[in-house]
């Protein structure tokens, strides 16, 4: 593996940008691609080569996952109006996120904390600050954000205005 660490980052930084994503991602993808790779058929025969087809599937499906992300065209709560009703709708809206993110596992309520923090930290802040590697941010950003949608979406679903 430490053979393989600098063909790995060499080609992670070429195909990272093409992708729209990080070398580290990519590096971390591969790492792990390779490791459930040992444990089903065992070290690959040649292993520089099947390293670099690994760095292009990744990309290849980093592209594919950034094509279908479409930002939104505008707020979909909209924040706008300044009445107290609004602010109330505001207050609870931030509430019920915030006791969402507490109930999260492990250190995601630290790491979303961080994110969501009114001093805009950087990602080699937020990864100094929770004692991970940097390259590994991006992915635990995206479990524990998928963790707090599970948890927002019931809350969310409850209510809507039915009948």
């Amino acid at each position: 593996m430490a053979a393989l660490h600098p063909l790995l980052s060499a080609e992670a930084s070429a195909e990272a940008y093409a992708a729209g994503s990080e070398p580290g991602d990519l590096e971390q993808a591969v790492w792990l691609r390779l490791l459930e790779r040992l444990e089903t058929e065992g070290p690959p025969p040649d292993p520089q080569g099947w390293l670099r087809k690994a760095v292009r599937a990744e990309a290849r499906r980093s592209r594919r996952t950034s094509r279908r992300e479409r930002p939104y065209g505008t707020e979909p709560a909209d924040d706008t109006r300044t009445d107290p009703e609004q602010y109330a709708l505001t207050a609870a809206r931030y509430r019920a996120l915030r006791e969402a993110v507490h109930r999260l596992p492990g250190r995601c309520p630290r790491l979303i904390e961080a994110l969501l923090s009114p001093e805009d930290p950087t990602y080699r802040e937020i990864a100094g600050e929770l004692g991970i590697s940097q390259g590994s941010l991006g992915p635990e950003r995206s479990r524990c954000l998928g963790c707090l949608r599970r948890l927002l979406t019931p809350e969310v679903a409850s209510r809507e205005v039915r009948g």
